[in-house]
């Protein structure tokens, strides 16, 4: 059974940058399209980007769209979160999880994807 760990998470401050990094243990996800989504407190927990089993296609939510860039190192069994440009809004804790289902609505279901890793915590600061 596969289970995922993020890391990378932290204090930054407003336009600044930061990777967030997930990576797979138990067995390879290369099979498997990925999501990253994030929960910040008191909210519902949003998508923020997918990527496809191959890294060929993406996708974001508009609110991170040109900020964010999602991708994946299969070899690696991990999945790259590239923020950019970063607002106190996108402080929240992000999650990535593997995608099981095979629907593509957009926003993405959360009812999709599984193996939820535990969080990482980001923080911007105005």
């Amino acid at each position: 059974q596969v289970q995922l760990v993020e890391s990378g998470g932290r204090l930054v401050q407003a336009g600044g940058s930061l990777r967030l990094s997930c990576t797979a243990s138990g067995r390879t996800f290369s099979s498997y399209s990925m999501g990253w989504f994030r929960q910040a407190p008191g909210k519902e927990r949003e998508f923020v980007a997918t990527i496809t089993r191959s890294g060929g296609s993406t996708d974001y939510a508009d609110s991170v769209k040109g900020r964010f860039t999602i991708s994946k190192d299969n070899a690696k069994n991990t999945v790259y979160l590239q923020m950019n440009s970063l607002k106190p809004e996108d402080t929240a804790v992000y999650y990535c999880a593997l995608k099981y289902g095979n629907s593509w609505y957009r926003p993405p279901a959360e009812a999709d994807f599984g193996s939820w890793g535990q969080g990482t915590q980001v923080t911007v600061s105005s």
